[in-house]
C-alpha cells in the first residue's frame, strides 16, 4: 500500500535538490522537498515515496494521523522503507 503522509518539516537546507528532515509522529526522515519550495521548517507536509508532494494545515495532518494510528501497523509499514536515495532508513 502506499500512502501520502503528513509530517512536520525541523531542519531544511538549501541543497539542490532541497532536501529536509521530517517528524512523522516520533519518526524522523530525510525526504526531498523540491516539489514544495514554498515549505519551511515548522510547516507540515504530505509525504509519497520520499517526496513533500504538498503542503497541509496543522489541523488537517493531525486528522490523518489519526485515521493513519488507528490501522494497525499502517504507519510502521509506510515508513519503514528508507529515505528516496535508497539508503536504508
Amino acid at each position: 500500500m502506499c500512502l501520502g503522509i503528513p509530517g512536520r518539516i525541523v531542519e531544511a537546507d538549501d541543497s539542490y535538490p532541497r532536501m529536509g528532515v521530517i517528524d512523522f509522529d516520533g519518526v524522523r526522515r530525510e525526504v526531498c522537498l523540491a516539489y514544495t519550495p514554498e515549505a519551511e521548517v515548522g510547516d507540515f507536509v504530505i509525504v509519497h515515496v520520499g517526496f513533500a508532494i504538498s503542503t497541509v494545515d496543522e489541523e488537517e495532518a493531525a486528522r490523518t494521523l489519526a485515521v493513519l494510528n488507528a490501522i494497525p501497523d499502517a504507519l510502521s509499514a509506510e515508513l519503514a522503507g528508507g529515505d528516496p536515495s535508497g539508503r536504508a532508513g
